[in-house]
């Protein structure tokens, strides 16, 4: 007998935190902090790789209180930066990971492409020695990310599969925290704050659970 491949979807919900990585806040990686959600789809192409897209939505907040270095703390500086992500790549799994087994099956798996994100470009103006700077918008802007996920997923029944996964983007810009204002930004607001070390570009994380439907043709087993 011969197995006969099926392309089988599934489409579901991510449910978790966010965290930034840059120049204010926090040195830990994974440390999510603001609610993140999104929808996600997938092609399952075999048993062991999908075509996977989706879309997350978050805001990305983070305060020099958070910090354990003094000099970072003393600033008093803080960002809230609202992010629409949208990605597309391939999920890996490490075993096959037939969805249409009956049995109790479950996978390691590891999951990049690309994305393409949306997000306030903020800039800090100082109020003095004394008082926080402010924070103001100059506007929306759009950059490339690179996403990398690593999961483990289950799936109990033929029907539905459930998830957890880290997933690291790293940006294409260095200013998600206002750290590094563009050269607009500049022109229009000479005094505008740049501060931090502008070799590194900004970081920001989602962790969370994942829930998934699945829906399509069943494999079918035929004679030679």
């Amino acid at each position: 007998m011969r197995f006969v491949a099926a392309q089988f979807h599934e489409i579901g919900i991510f449910l978790g935190g966010s965290n930034y990585i840059g120049d204010i806040g926090s040195h830990r990686y994974i440390d999510p902090n603001e609610f993140a959600y999104g929808v996600l789809y997938k092609w399952n192409v075999t048993d062991r790789y999908s075509l996977r897209s989706g879309v997350t939505l978050s805001n990305l907040n983070e305060n020099e209180f958070r910090n354990t270095d003094i000099n970072r703390f003393r600033r008093s500086y803080k960002v809230t930066n609202p992010i629409q992500e949208i990605t597309a790549g391939v999920e890996i799994n490490f075993k096959e990971f037939n969805l249409h087994n009956p049995e109790f099956s479950f996978t390691p798996y590891i999951f990049y492409g690309l994305g393409y994100f949306r997000y306030d470009q903020p800039y800090l103006i100082s109020n003095g020695p004394i008082n926080p700077p402010s924070i103001n918008v100059f506007s929306k802007d759009r950059k490339i990310a690179i996403p990398l996920s690593f999961g483990f997923k289950i799936n109990p029944n033929p029907f539905f599969v459930l998830g957890f996964e880290i997933g690291a983007r790293y940006t294409l810009t260095d200013n998600l925290d206002g750290s590094n204002p563009s050269a607009e930004i500049l022109t229009n607001y000479p005094s505008a704050l740049a501060f931090g070390n502008f070799s590194n570009n900004d970081w920001y994380i989602f962790t969370g659970l994942t829930i998934s439907f699945t829906f399509g043709d069943l494999p079918c087993y035929c004679k030679e």
